[in-house]
């Protein structure tokens, strides 16, 4: 059972910055905190619509990691619009 707390986090929701609108969209920085460092990840919504970006680079600082969550967000945003939630 350990092993799937270690790999799904323990049931455990990471913290969510306060939301930044982009686009109309809502997105919520939530790195995930790994032993090294801080994972990016990022929540984007619109319209009841989830999508949960999480991307394999780990940043040293907690307040980089969420400028850098950010800022892919919007990347994903530009690139593909409401297809995230195809």
């Amino acid at each position: 059972m350990a092993l799937f707390s270690k790999l799904f986090g323990g049931g455990k929701t990471p913290e969510a910055s306060p939301p930044e609108t982009y686009k109309d969209f809502a997105i919520f920085a939530v790195p995930l905190k790994e032993s090294d460092g801080w994972r990016i990840s990022a929540r984007i919504e619109k319209d009841g619509q989830t999508y949960t970006l999480i991307r394999a680079d780990v940043i040293q600082s907690k307040e980089q990691a969420d400028a850098a969550s950010i800022a892919k967000a919007k990347q994903m945003i530009d690139e593909q619009g409401d297809r995230l939630f195809s």
